[in-house]
């Protein structure tokens, strides 16, 4: 027995001996000795009250650093309650794992009003199967591709995601040949020769035309509406887990995701001084889907003067709103009197003005003429003390794609109204002419339009931004041929959408700097309540942001955002200036006196409201002008 025993405790101390001499390594080889006792002297000589948390914030920065363990998709709603991508990312973090961060990404599908009840259900099935396909490649390749990366290194995440989407797009392409084989392959049977076209008869002779004129300067025929650039199904995955990688980072090194895009651009050299961009915040809508007969301006939008602050510029803006609520809630103004054998042009009487709240934002309001919704604004800002063309501007948001009518061949500016793309240019130089106060010109024309593109820049470019929204190409187009003038214009507005990476919104950013024109960061027509999207826009430097109107929460969370964002930048001392409005707009600045960062209030708060006192034109708009002199004399007296 005794001989037994021996030798039981020989074998446990050999086996301890063992398991001390691996200890010894293993922890030689972590450096663990070393780094304790510095750890250990440093914190007797310290003598901190809370010696464990001590000892655990250094043990803490000795931790390896944070690794992508998991990428989840899911399906959620947006602010319109459509279903959209949220990613969330998760991170092995001192050996657990920790759900870091979500995002939401916008979808790519428009907001079609009066759409018939097959599209609609088409539109749906298309919605749904391309979240379907995301989730799949979220929950599936693309986590287990992202394993064990530092969310840290944004450019190797992006060049993964750029390598998958890739493959996929050849897939798809791969898949669709082998369709169109199959179907050559099938017998089909011949179908009668198509007779040809007739060619289409003159236009009839305008009321009043010169015997004279020549009926041979026909317009040219319009092109056909390009077929739109094709998504890939799912691809909104792509845009999705880039843009929760960079908030993942941000948020691991304690920083603003703001400031982490900014590191990005500038090659992870912070600038010195960073810019809120200028405010383009929608307030009317008139466009095609609106009751009245006006179909030219979806979108009236207001820019602040960049010498306010951003909460100065939306406190203005909001006053403003404020009496045009006012104007939807009162009764037409009485019929005036006509003199007799006097007509008022054929009206049976003046149309109430109407208004909803429309998915951008702002309020669709009833107006017949082009004339009608800024002599509205512009009779607000004089009661309110304001100057339009100094205090604010106004942007027109055209949407001339929506506008097209392809029997005829021409823009449907107004309803019955139709114009050739020659005779809008003249209607875009006589508004601009009548009111300077609009500086921009977004999609004045379809990007099929590349003449009249080049005519309408050549005309106003020196006065007015001419800017591509809807005319321009995809990102990764611009991308791909490094090309971002065509069509002619100012500036592009940018959407981060489907497979746009952070890397990718840099390089066009670059891009569009490099070619001295302008970006203008918009919002989608379905946001969701995710915030990121004011981050990138202040990181990327980008000289405008458009987040639609200022009601519906998903759209008001981001102006709260960019008001965040500039109080931080105004705390830390790093917010930068824009120097003027415009190129040709050089002394904007000098007639107003406030600043950013809340050096002075805003000129027009505390006013007097004075009496508006309107003269109206007798050959053009008096109707209107009469009209909007009514609504005034309503709201303020």
């Amino acid at each position: 027995m005794g001989e037994e025993g021996g030798g039981r405790r020989c074998g446990t101390t050999r086996e301890l001996q063992k398991l001390k001499q691996q200890a010894m390594e293993y922890y030689q080889q972590n450096d663990v000795p070393r780094k304790l006792e510095e750890l250990l002297n440093s914190t007797f000589y310290l003598q901190p009250d809370d010696v464990y948390g001590h000892l655990a914030n250094c043990f803490s920065k000795l931790a390896k650093p944070p690794t992508i363990c998991k990428v989840v998709g899911k399906n959620v709603l947006d602010g319109l309650g459509l279903p959209t991508l949220q990613v969330e990312i998760f991170c092995t973090i001192q050996n657990f794992p920790k759900n870091m961060c979500s995002v939401v990404i916008a979808s790519h599908f428009e907001v079609r009003e009066n759409i018939s009840p097959e599209l609609l259900e088409v539109e749906e099935l298309e919605r749904n199967d391309a979240i379907s396909t995301a989730l799949q490649w979220v929950n599936g390749t693309i986590t287990a591709e992202l394993q064990g990366i530092e969310p840290s290194k944004q450019a190797e995440v992006d060049q993964l995601l750029r390598a998958f989407f890739a493959n996929k797009v050849q897939e798809d392409r791969e898949r669709k040949e082998l369709e169109k084989m199959l179907e050559n392959t099938t017998v089909l049977t011949p179908l009668p020769p198509v007779p040809p076209t007739p060619p289409p008869q003159p236009p009839p002779k305008e009321k009043g035309q010169k015997q004279g004129r020549r009926d041979t300067l026909l317009e040219k025929p319009i092109l056909p509406e390009e077929p739109r650039e094709p998504v890939l199904c799912g691809s909104m995955a792509i845009g999705a887990v880039s843009l929760a990688v960079a908030k993942t980072s941000a948020i691991l090194s304690s920083s603003p995701l703001y400031v982490n895009i900014a590191l990005l651009k500038h090659n992870q050299e912070l600038p010195t001084k960073l810019s809120v961009p200028l405010l383009m915040v929608s307030l009317l809508s008139c466009g095609k889907s609106s009751p009245g007969k006006l179909n030219l301006m979806k979108e009236v939008i207001c820019i602040p003067n960049p010498g306010l602050s951003t909460k100065q510029g939306v406190e203005m803006l909001l006053e403003i709103q404020k009496y045009v609520n006012k104007t939807i809630e009162m009764p037409p103004p009485p019929k005036p009197e006509m003199k007799k054998g006097h007509n008022n042009g054929g009206k049976k009487g003046q149309q109430q003005v109407t208004g909803k709240m429309t998915h951008l934002g702002c309020l669709t309001i009833s107006f017949d003429t082009v004339e009608q919704p800024i002599l509205l604004i512009q009779g607000i800002c004089a009661n309110l003390g304001l100057e339009l063309g100094t205090n604010l501007h106004l942007a027109i948001n055209c949407a001339a794609h929506e506008l097209m009518d392809y029997s005829k061949g021409k823009y449907e500016v107004v309803t019955g109204t139709f114009k050739s793309a020659a005779e809008m240019v003249d209607l875009y130089v006589d508004l601009i002419n009548k009111y300077p106060s609009i500086i921009a010109l977004i999609d004045p024309f379809r990007k099929e339009d590349p003449e009249q593109w080049d005519s309408i820049y050549n005309a106003l470019g020196s006065r007015c931004y001419i800017i591509a929204g809807a005319a321009s190409r995809s990102i990764t187009k611009h991308l791909e041929e490094g090309n971002i003038s065509i069509p002619t214009a100012s500036g592009l507005v940018i959407t981060h959408t489907n497979q746009t990476t952070m890397s990718d919104l840099v390089e066009i950013t670059n891009l569009i700097d490099s070619k001295k024109y302008i970006a203008v960061f918009g919002s989608t027509e379905a946001e969701s309540s995710d915030d990121s999207l004011v981050d990138l826009a202040v990181g990327l430097g980008v000289r405008f942001v458009k987040l639609g109107g200022l009601s519906r929460g998903e759209r008001v969370t981001k102006y709260n955002r960019l008001f965040t964002i500039e109080e931080e930048l105004v705390q830390s001392g790093t917010l930068g200036m824009h120097c003027s409005l415009l190129c040709f707009h050089e002394t904007l600045n000098k007639r107003t006196k406030t600043g950013r960062g809340g050096r002075e209030g805003p000129r027009w708060e505390g006013r007097r409201i004075r009496r508006l006192q309107i003269s109206a034109d007798k050959t053009g708009v008096a109707f209107a002008t009469m009209y909007i002199v009514a609504l005034m004399d309503y709201l303020f007296t």
